[in-house]
């Protein structure tokens, strides 16, 4: 029997100790699969004290995570930390130093250091493994960079982020607003504290950044990733989509495209879409992710799961354990970094689809003429303008219109020609409708 793999822990939080379980838990199971035994040898955590449901005392406390990185009877460092810079990064910079693997589900460091640090890795020959980084438990990185390697992926887009699925699918049910689902959210240990990563599409945006990256070959670039959120979102938007035959959800989206000349430009955006009833991201409900990748001989794939949680989150952990232990490693992003094309962003201008537009307006004649007055005049064509319910306190009311196939720029130029309208009392919302 092999030598075992030796690892290093760093971070004990609800994800490290649930690599600490599924090693124990499924050891023998493990060891069949990687081909010799994964043992851990040493962990860090900020908190020595704290009761974290399993026993550490098979294992070496080390206070600093660096030189516990550095030491000689650790094969593979895993870093459960968190953030994209400070202890995390350093940690992760001295592993590969050090000649350590690496694992680590740390999409914010990968995003926005991945490139350097697979460089970095690639010249030292050493594993770079983030597999749990995007979706928890479901097996999308490894899915793309192998079962759909034979592919040209023309397309990627993905409900990555469980706290904003699981707050527009309630408020789907319930048809409460955004604010009292975050408030239940939050009770339910869906939403952080402070979510603002979460709701305003942050934490998906990093994950579309690595998926571009390892699904078109291209350089990280999450600088390029545009973010909207789900705040602004309002059960009425929900129940008008509902009666339009869409669900609403946050998605993820990237795509290539050629500037004519030969080269690649790449467009990264995350943000709320109308999402049609024979669209698969229209059924996942909760805190579930998927992501769907159009592949030119595979078709569409999709893959679907838990995109959090202890279980999920350290079975993509140890599978990339597994990799390291039975010798299956390869680039960090599917091929060597040299050979990874810096592609300049898309501009969306000139991308065509239908959109839903909801304005928030005072109730006085004249408003539903300004409004289309200025979609007129942007070359706008309106498919439907609805208008329902009472004003509310403030006396505003919703009105929400669907437009025909269009050029995006038009759409932009009517809302320039709206701004500072004192018919207007909040920036209206607009929300893409997906090609089913």
């Amino acid at each position: 029997m092999a030598e075992p793999l030796r690892i290093a822990l760093a971070g004990l939080g609800t994800v490290g100790a649930g690599v600490i379980r599924l090693l124990d838990a499924n050891a023998a199971l493990v060891q069949a699969r990687a081909g010799r035994e994964i043992r851990i040898v040493a962990v860090s955590a900020r908190d020595r004290d704290r009761d974290r449901g399993v026993d550490l005392s098979p294992f070496d406390w080390c206070d600093d995570m660096a030189a516990m990185a550095a030491r000689a009877d650790v094969d593979a460092v895993v870093e459960m930390v968190g953030g994209a810079d400070g202890p995390a990064l350093t940690l992760a910079k001295t592993a590969i130093r050090e000649g350590k693997a690496l694992v680590t589900a740390n999409k914010a460091m990968i995003a926005h250091h991945g490139l350097a640090l697979a460089e970095s890795a690639q010249d030292a020959g050493v594993p770079l493994k983030f597999e749990a980084a995007v979706a928890g438990g479901i097996p999308v990185i490894k899915g793309l960079r192998e079962g759909a390697a034979a592919n040209a992926i023309a397309r990627v887009q993905g409900i990555l982020n469980g706290t904003c699925n699981f707050i527009l699918s309630e408020m789907e049910d319930s048809g409460r607003d955004f604010a009292d689902v975050l408030a239940e959210a939050q009770a339910r240990g869906f939403a952080e504290a402070d979510p603002t990563f979460d709701i305003e599409g942050i934490d998906a945006g990093h994950k579309l950044a690595i998926l571009a990256a390892i699904a078109f070959g291209a350089k990280l670039d999450f600088a390029h990733v545009s973010c909207e959120g789900i705040a602004r979102v309002r059960a009425a938007d929900i129940a008008r989509a509902r009666d339009l035959g869409f669900v609403i959800r946050l998605v993820g989206e990237a795509d290539i495209e050629s500037d004519g000349g030969g080269d690649a430009r790449l467009l990264q955006r995350v943000r709320p879409c109308l999402v049609p009833q024979a669209h698969p991201l229209a059924h996942v409900d909760g805190p579930t992710n998927a992501v769907v990748a159009e592949g030119n001989f595979s078709g569409r794939l999709l893959f679907q799961g838990a995109g959090a949680g202890d279980g999920p989150t350290a079975s993509a952990v140890v599978a990339d354990l597994i990799d390291i232990a039975r010798g299956d490693t390869g680039p960090a992003f599917s091929v060597p970094i040299a050979e990874l094309v810096a592609m300049a962003p898309a501009e969306p201008g000139d991308r065509t689809g239908r959109n839903y537009i909801r304005f928030t307006v005072t109730d006085r004649p004249g408003v539903l003429a300004e409004i289309t007055a200025a979609m007129r005049d942007a070359e706008v064509s309106i498919e439907s303008l609805i208008q329902q319910g009472q004003p509310d306190a403030d006396g505003n009311v919703l009105v929400a219109m669907v437009t025909h196939e269009g050029p995006e720029r038009c759409v932009d130029q009517a809302l320039k020609l709206l701004e500072g309208s004192a018919s207007l009392t909040a920036p209206p919302l607009v929300m893409p409708i997906l090609e089913a």
